[in-house]
């Protein structure tokens, strides 16, 4: 029977992950402890705005042949997005191949690498390696590696009061959101690392926002494109104070359109997330729900323009945050509805401010492809 204090604590923002220090003794159970989530009591000011050139328009033979060798296997997870990489080594790659990788994300949106020995080369190496796709986010709230705040530590382990209080107040643990967007230049390229997980569960799903985008009619299309909606971490960050966690960062505020433009495949793409947008610029609130529930339901119950992940140990998945919204998936529990040990970490390669369809129509001759 949870005590008085247990039933009003809050209820977990993310279910994923947490957000104020772990038990000293959960370290014994991890491969990799280095990974164990810090909460340093950093603080980093508002991102600025930068420069920020795409490195697949930099590539300008597609066979990619500097990146995909002849040893190199790819197999499509769904036909238009998804693909699982074997052959490929990341920690070895040259510019010109990474170059391609970035083309080859962004036409694939989430390709899955599996047995990468950069798993063991240490956050260094691998934040060294995303930081060739665009300068480096600092989290905010959540635990990162000591030394290295470019990590977003995801991390369960039992958790089985807090997961019970989360599933009595809610019907799934999905969380269907684009990481970061509240940023004035959101992440493009984004890294995801399998430390240690269970044998089965903890898929993460991805939804084509571009398809998503293109389903829609050409009425309902030209409505949304004219549209820009508030992202904002301010919830995020007052959840992580009322949970005694520690905030790095004041909460960020930024107007994004509701359609942006991908810079390298000229798709229109839905933006728009339930974490973190609370309104749709120029409707009142009502309306902006109205809309919000209809996106992101098509999105989320858009089964055929999704793609899941399964993870395998020493797994590394990279997709791009612009043309996908994702969600974790909860269901390693064991039979007490406990989890069972998932972690992974995450890196953040941030990109250009997101492109409206009135300012790629200005600027067309500027990027590769065709928009719709």
């Amino acid at each position: 029977m949870p005590s008085r204090l247990e039933s009003e604590a809050p209820i977990s923002y993310d279910i994923n992950l947490p957000y104020a220090p772990l038990h000293k003794e959960i370290d014994r159970k991890l491969k990799y402890p280095e990974y164990l989530p810090s909460f340093d009591d950093l603080w980093f000011e508002p991102l600025q705005p930068f420069h920020f050139e795409d490195p697949a328009l930099r590539v300008k033979d597609k066979s990619l042949k500097n990146l995909l060798k002849p040893d190199v296997k790819l197999a499509p997870i769904q036909p238009r997005i998804g693909t699982v990489a074997e052959g490929i080594q990341l920690s070895k790659l040259s510019d010109t191949a990474k170059d391609e990788l970035a083309y080859l994300i962004s036409e694939r949106k989430v390709v899955a690498f599996p047995d990468q020995d950069l798993i063991d080369a240490g956050p260094a190496a691998q934040q060294e390696f995303m930081n060739y796709f665009g300068k480096p986010n600092y989290q905010p709230v959540t635990g990162s590696v000591r030394g290295h705040p470019g990590f977003h530590i995801i991390h369960r382990d039992g958790n089985k009061e807090e997961i019970a209080r989360f599933m009595d107040a809610r019907l799934t643990s999905a969380l269907w959101h684009q990481d970061v967007s509240y940023e004035i230049q959101p992440p493009g390229y984004v890294m995801l690392g399998l430390l240690q997980g269970p044998d089965v569960g903890g898929d993460t799903v991805f939804a084509s926002t571009g398809e998503a985008y293109r389903r829609l009619s050409p009425t309902v299309r030209a409505f949304l494109d004219e549209l820009s909606a508030l992202h904002t971490s301010s919830k995020m960050i007052a959840h992580v104070k009322a949970v005694g966690g520690h905030a790095r960062k004041d909460p960020v505020d930024t107007i994004h359109p509701l359609v942006r433009v991908h810079p390298v495949t000229g798709e229109r793409c839905l933006f728009l997330n339930g974490e973190f947008v609370t309104k749709i610029i120029g409707l009142k609130e009502p309306e902006t729900k109205m809309l919000m529930d209809f996106l992101l339901n098509h999105m989320m119950t858009g089964h055929d323009f999704q793609a899941r992940v399964r993870w395998a140990p020493r797994t590394i998945v990279l997709f791009d945050n612009r043309s996908l919204i994702h969600s974790a998936v909860v269901d390693y529990l064991d039979d007490e509805g406990a989890a069972n040990l998932r972690h992974i970490f995450r890196l953040c390669a941030m990109a250009e401010k997101p492109i409206s369809v009135s300012q790629a129509e200005n600027e067309r001759g500027k990027w590769n492809g065709q928009g719709e």
